[in-house]
């Protein structure tokens, strides 16, 4: 059987199969996290990843805590949630 006889079956039972994207949304959400931590490092005038953690000052703590949330709720919605 030639491949463009195939094609058009496979195309249907793609289509019919209910494709699950969760890992990208995970992704899509993390990045959206990072992207937050990075504003929130910036505001409090540091560069993010450049901080060591027992020397963090306050803001910084807080926009670790912050970014642990919003990572921890993408990998709830993103990954465990359907996503037809």
């Amino acid at each position: 059987m030639h491949f463009s006889k195939l094609a058009p079956a496979a195309v249907v039972l793609t289509a019919l199969s209910g494709v699950q994207a969760g890992i990208i949304a995970y992704g899509i959400c993390q990045t959206g996290c990072n992207v937050v931590a990075v504003a929130c490092y910036g505001a409090a005038g540091f560069t993010f990843g450049t901080v060591a953690a027992p020397a963090a000052p306050a803001a910084i703590l807080g926009c670790n805590a912050a970014l642990g949330t919003c990572s921890s709720a993408c990998a709830t919605v993103g990954l465990l949630a359907p996503t037809p």
